[in-house]
């Protein structure tokens, strides 16, 4: 494969890793956006039909855990960064490593790849695209379909008997862009997904009473955990993913369930879910309790039917509405690609979530964490594939691994599409970098690089972690590790102060002799 050419399909967070990646492993990427820009979802746009964030979205994973693993963010950044930051970043990015010049804009999704006639030999794509009213022809060795989930979106409108006779405004989240045209409005939004829960904080600031409707209710995260720390830098550790290994799921279920609780009593506030904490992702919405508190959000059961002026929940109350939003996730499709349908069957269809050995999904997957390092490592893992470096299973073997999964996956969570595609952060990430031989030696480290190894196992679990060792590792991987939590704190100074100890830091030689017990621990009950 050496040479040869990839496809990238879109220039989102996904496809620009994409890029990158078959770049630095001798490849040839061609990338087809749609738009006129790189940044996919995360590219504000106050008008146009294609889904992007609205005017204030701040990520829900901090910058030391969704960077790539080879470009941190700039250490003045903040933690949790605006959508133009994160533009920013990727404007950075591309400019870095020279992505550009291999990213074609306009090209649209009414393009088709189908196989090659001599696909079984080869393994080789026939692409044609639309561009400027011409079609182009090309012959691709491999596919990576970087177009994201957030397309289609979902409206389950058959679910609400009375929604089409409705006489107010009724809109999909993807459609918000900001609040200024809801002024003294009475809102009615239907999910309490992290997008729902945005909305109806943001829109309480100008609408006179917004409702939050809710079927199965959630469990609402903070972004700010303990002593003021980001907190997937705090939960998202080796030393946390063995816990959660070794310890019997209710306790994690009790403990997670009580921290939440304590913020704020979830059954007293109307938002106490029937579902456990790990059986469904939870919420972020740090300001929710405060608006719902204060009454400028006030939830409601889930809708039974819709008249022309008003919604009935099942309670039997009734409101009068003049907007229905509804924050009720997506569908995803790829109608580019032939055969859609049989493509889309991820659980039966999919190992690792690669199709093909030259046809790869990449970012389609629900990280509990973030995405654009899960994408990137998926994209390093499908150019071994591409380039031969590393084989697929067996058939027999890939369904083997395909129903232990989905088996897994129907025993621990809700029974849900997005659930289906659903992965704790570290186990995959590890999983991936096994497979490519860059997942860090946690043993090896401690014998020759003490001061390092307390970090990779206590400290956050960033993607520079899978640049220290193995192929196409980084030079300044360490680096990044040992000055991450300097990077967390920067951008907090703004204002001097006397004494310059964090509160929350451990120190070296506690570190060192914690890892000690522990893999001392470890070694013996292996043995035993």
């Amino acid at each position: 494969m050496q040479g040869k050419r990839i496809m990238v399909i879109g220039a989102g967070v996904s496809g620009l890793g994409a890029i990158k990646i078959c770049l630095e492993e001798g490849l040839e990427p061609i990338c087809f956006e749609e738009s006129n820009d790189i940044g996919g979802l995360w590219r504000y746009e106050t008008e146009g039909g294609r889904p992007s964030v609205y005017k204030s979205v701040i990520s829900n994973t901090s910058k030391e855990m969704m960077a790539y693993s080879d470009y941190p963010f700039p250490d003045h950044f903040p933690n949790y960064l605006h959508n133009s930051k994160i533009m920013e970043y990727l404007r950075m990015y591309v400019k870095h490593f020279h992505l550009l010049k291999h990213i074609r804009f306009l090209h649209t999704r009414k393009s088709l790849v189908r196989k090659h006639s001599d696909f079984s030999f080869t393994g080789q794509w026939d692409v044609v695209v639309q561009a400027e009213g011409k079609q182009e022809s090309y012959v691709f060795d491999g596919i990576m379909v970087c177009s994201g989930l957030f397309i289609d979106s979902f409206m389950p409108l058959q679910k609400f008997p009375g929604i089409m006779r409705f006489k107010g405004q009724c809109i999909h989240s993807w459609e918000y862009k900001s609040p200024e045209k809801f002024q003294g409005k009475k809102i009615i939004v239907i999910g309490i997904g992290n997008s729902g829960a945005d909305l109806a904080i943001e829109l309480s600031h100008v609408a006179a009473q917004v409702f939050l409707s809710t079927r199965r209710g959630a469990w609402i995260w903070n972004r700010v955990w303990d002593y003021g720390m980001p907190m997937d830098t705090v939960l998202f550790t080796r030393f946390n993913s063995l816990l959660n290994k070794i310890c019997p799921e209710f306790l994690i279920n009790r403990w997670a369930e009580n921290k939440l609780n304590a913020r704020f009593n979830h059954e007293i506030y109307g938002l106490l879910p029937q579902h456990r904490f790990l059986t469904h992702q939870a919420t972020v919405g740090d300001d929710l309790p405060n608006y719902i508190i204060s009454g400028r959000v006030l939830r409601k059961p889930n809708v039974t039917k819709f008249t022309e002026t008003s919604a009935i929940f099942e309670d039997g109350t009734q409101e009068d509405v003049d907007v229905v939003i509804f924050a009720t996730g997506y569908t995803y499709s790829f109608p580019f690609l032939e055969n859609n349908s049989t493509v889309l069957d991820i659980q039966r269809s999919m190992y690792k979530f690669l199709e093909k050995p030259t046809l790869a999904f990449i970012g389609i997957l629900q990280p509990v964490g973030a995405t654009i390092p899960t994408s990137e490592l998926q994209s390093r893992w499908a150019v071994h594939v591409f380039k031969g470096l590393n084989k697929l299973p067996s058939v027999s073997g890939m369904m083997a691994d395909i129903r232990k999964k989905r088996t897994k996956a129907e025993k621990e969570y809700l029974n849900s599409p997005r659930n289906a595609r659903r992965v704790q952060y570290v186990n995959y990430m590890d999983e991936i970098a096994s497979e490519i031989a860059v997942k860090p030696n946690l043993f090896s480290l401690f014998l020759w690089d003490p001061k390092l190894a307390p970090e990779i196992f206590l400290g956050p679990c960033t993607p520079y972690q899978y640049r220290l060792q193995g192929p196409r590792k980084w030079a300044g991987a360490r680096e990044a590790i040992l000055t991450q939590r300097e990077r967390i704190i920067k951008p907090l100074r703004t204002r001097t102060l006397i004494c310059d100890q964090a509160p929350w830091s451990v120190p070296l030689w506690l570190k060192s002799i914690c890892v000690a017990l522990l893999l001392f621990v470890l070694t013996f009950i292996i043995k035993g």
